[in-house]
C-alpha cells in the first residue's frame, strides 16, 4: 500500500477537475454570437491570411530547452544520493553527461541554438 497516497492524490485530483467542469458547464452563461466566434489576434481583426512560410527555428530552440532541461533534471537526485551510489554512480552519471553534451554539441554545429533575426513583412490589402 506503498502508492496508496499517490492513488488517493490521482482520484482527488480527477475529482476536481470533474467538478470545475461540471460547475463551469452548469452555471456558465450560454450565449454563442457570431463575433464571438471569429478569430482574434491581438485585438485586431484579421484582414489576411498569413503570408509565407512559418520559421520553424522558434520550435527547434523550445524542444531543444525541453529535452536538455529534462535532461539535466536528472542531475539533482544523483547529486543527492552521489556518495551512496559510490564509483559505479559515478561513472554512470559521467556516461549519461557525455551523451548529453555530445547531443548539445551536435544541435550546436547544426546551427539549432544560433539566433535568428526574423523581419515582418508588410502586408498589403487588395480591396
Amino acid at each position: 500500500m506503498e502508492y496508496g497516497a499517490i492513488l488517493i492524490l490521482a482520484i482527488l485530483t480527477t475529482g476536481v477537475a470533474a467538478l470545475m467542469l461540471g460547475v463551469n458547464r452548469w452555471l456558465g452563461p450560454r450565449r454563442p454570437h457570431p463575433v464571438k466566434s471569429e478569430p482574434f489576434e491581438c485585438g485586431v481583426v484579421p484582414v489576411a491570411l498569413p503570408v509565407g512560410r512559418m520559421p520553424l527555428h522558434f520550435y527547434v530552440m523550445a524542444m531543444l530547452f525541453v529535452v536538455f532541461d529534462v535532461e539535466l533534471v536528472f542531475l539533482f537526485p544523483w547529486a543527492v544520493l552521489a556518495r551512496s551510489l559510490g564509483w559505479a554512480g559515478l561513472i554512470e552519471m559521467g556516461f549519461f553527461l557525455t551523451i548529453v553534451v555530445v547531443g548539445f554539441v551536435y544541435a550546436w554545429k547544426q546551427g539549432a541554438l544560433e539566433a535568428v533575426v526574423v523581419r515582418s513583412q508588410k502586408l498589403t490589402n487588395d480591396y
